[in-house]
């Protein structure tokens, strides 16, 4: 009977969400250690203070600091180097193309060392002025973390995948209260797939990480509040969001280009990397000495440009200063994320562009800049529309922040061949493909693809005949292998011609396969059978035929009736598994026009 479904999906998968959730509600108090971390060092570097406690108005501070504010970042950033130097090289970065890497690469294993030196290092770079976010920081060490307990449950490389990603979602979802968002990320950048083996038990740590997050004291959703109430938009602003979305591509383009020539500049200096983190640290430290708001985190920033508060004259050193900031100090290599700093920058630019549209509102047009500048750096135009509605719960503007986040997606798709978390991976050596879609294995089946004409050998054949008619090159057929089977052609096994050459040697016989014609008469077909046949059924897919002959090394199963596992239906090779690629390939690149209820080539037809 066919047992196909619409998803494969096993009991395990409940074991695995059981794990996933504890992992939730663990991120959850990560993510609270690393705001109070951040504290910490803030109010350590900038107020010379123990303290946790959070302090209003950070550039304030370090206006007030004038030129001794420019120290802070460099000492900040001479730090975060010896740690990497000395503790972890994995530290460097802003946290996502480190889990890419490790999910691709390092079979979703993650050292305990990452997660204890990622947040500490990260806490010490923001705390000192670094213009990053605690999302890329939280990500790596939720991720770290759920690796780490696959790893103590002896769990497969998927499910270490699915359990790290969990982690990393988990955690960002405690740090804005986005869970939505968060499941969104983690389809679009992270999971490389849309199963319910990973995606069931990601959205409930999500779950579990939102539910515990209030009790830990953190804001409850959504995270800025008390913002102006929006009206939903008319044909002339929804074409609006469509010039901010084109505006926020060429922006992201820019800022992606700018990280990494930073990167090439560094690379470049004659001294050791550990040193790099200090000269970012002065860049932050001489921008931030222009232009303080650029510095840290950066939320109080955030809410000010969905309030609509900042004017121009603010608003342009604010976009030219963290951008500069920012990109420089990544390209050093130091510890720190991209989601707030992208926020800022995408608000600040979408309030500029306000004062020349139609609808002449700042706090709108900053919130749909922020989306659109995610959907286009990050190539995640989900994650940034569904982020941005979470962040304010304000509905009214979906359609807006739909158009502009995939109009930006769309620019930096055509325009920017890999993404600014991408870029990183592939300068390791790496390729990795974005792109969704159902594999072509996985819609065909078995019986659409294999060969029902099967030759078969006879379990009674002498072994001179079966020579003779099946593997010398004057025989009637020249394959590799053949199916035995007995009088009333029920399978028994298979005969390979490397299975007959090694049993020919076994026996003490010519390796070329000849010897005394009385000995050959005596052994018969039957005899030579080595293993049992690797079967399949013509109803599976030609996925799990694949993985069949991956698993038991072999290039052909012999497909059986689903009534009688003896009984021989068909052959399915190698090459027969091309077919579902090779009339994919041809969807693609055929141009056909049907006209008339008969198809001509697009190619080759008149208008």
């Amino acid at each position: 009977m066919n047992q196909k479904g619409d998803f494969t999906a096993e009991a395990r998968l409940l074991w695995i969400s059981c794990i996933a959730i504890g992992i939730g509600a663990l991120c959850a108090i990560l993510a609270w250690v690393l705001q109070r971390l951040i504290y910490f060092f803030t109010n350590l570097f900038y107020y010379q203070q123990f303290s946790f406690l959070h302090q209003e108005d950070l550039w304030k501070r370090a206006d007030a600091l004038g030129l001794w504010g420019i120290i802070i970042p460099v000492v900040g950033g001479l730090i975060v180097g010896l740690m990497a130097r000395y503790g972890s090289e994995r530290i460097r970065g802003h946290g996502i193309p480190e889990a890419l890497e490790a999910i691709l690469i390092g079979r979703s294993r993650m050292s305990p060392k990452v997660a204890i030196l990622k947040p500490l290092s990260s806490a010490i770079s923001i705390g000192s002025g670094g213009p990053f976010g605690a999302e890329g920081p939280i990500i790596m060490t939720g991720g770290a973390c759920g690796s780490i307990i696959a790893q103590v449950f002896q769990l497969t490389a998927a499910e270490r995948k699915t359990l790290l990603v969990a982690g990393a979602a988990g955690g960002m979802t405690a740090t804005f209260g986005t869970p939505v968002a968060s499941v969104l990320l983690a389809v679009e950048l992270l999971l490389f797939e849309w199963k319910p083996r990973s995606l069931f038990p990601v959205a409930l740590a999500c779950a579990m990480a939102m539910m515990v997050r209030p009790n830990l004291g953190l804001e409850a959703a959504p995270l800025f509040k008390n913002l102006p109430v929006h009206n939903a938009l008319e044909m002339q602003g929804m074409a609006s969001a469509g010039v901010v979305g084109v505006l926020a591509g060429v922006f992201a383009l820019l800022l992606t280009l700018s990280v990494y020539t930073w990167e090439d500049l560094f690379h470049r200096l004659p001294f050791h990397w550990m040193w790099w983190p200090a000269l970012g640290g002065l860049s932050i430290g001489i921008g931030g000495y222009f232009q303080p708001r650029a510095l840290g985190v950066g939320y109080d920033i955030i809410e000010d440009l969905l309030k609509g508060d900042l004017e121009v004259k603010i608003l342009i050193p604010l976009i030219l200063v963290k951008s500069f900031i920012w990109s420089s100090s990544l390209g050093s290599g130091t510890s720190g994320g991209v989601l707030a700093p992208l926020l800022i920058m995408g608000g600040a630019l979408g309030a500029l562009i306000s004062h020349i549209l139609p609808n002449p509102n700042p706090s709108l047009w900053a919130l749909v800049g922020m989306a659109a500048i995610m959907g286009g750096c990050m190539r995640s135009p989900f994650t940034g529309l569904v982020f941005a509605l979470e962040l304010t719960w304000d509905i009214r503007v979906l359609p807006a922040l739909l158009i502009a986040s995939f109009v930006s997606y769309g620019f930096t798709v055509l325009f920017m061949k890999r993404s600014i978390l991408t870029e990183k991976v592939a300068r390791r050596g790496y390729h990795i493909s974005r792109e969704y879609s159902v594999d072509p294995l996985e819609r065909s089946s078995v019986g659409t693809v294999m060969t029902t004409n099967v030759v078969t050998i006879p379990a009674s054949l002498p072994v001179v005949e079966l020579l003779k008619r099946y593997f010398q090159s004057s025989g009637l057929h020249r394959h590799q292998a053949y199916p035995v089977v007995d009088e009333k052609g029920l399978l028994l096994g298979v005969i390979t011609r490397t299975n007959l050459l090694e049993d020919w040697v076994s026996r003490g016989l010519n390796a070329d396969l000849t010897s005394d014609v009385a000995t050959m008469n005596v052994i018969i077909a039957y005899d030579l059978i080595q293993r049992t046949p690797i079967t399949a059924y013509a109803w599976e897919s030609c996925r799990t035929a694949a993985e069949k002959m991956a698993e038991a090394g072999v290039g052909r199963l012999l497909v059986v009736a689903d009534d009688n596992a003896q009984k021989l239906v068909g052959i399915v090779t190698r090459s027969d598994l091309l077919k579902p690629r090779a009339r994919e390939v041809e969807e693609e690149i055929k141009r056909e026009r049907f006209i008339g209820g008969h198809a001509t080539n697009a190619d080759d037809a008149e208008d």
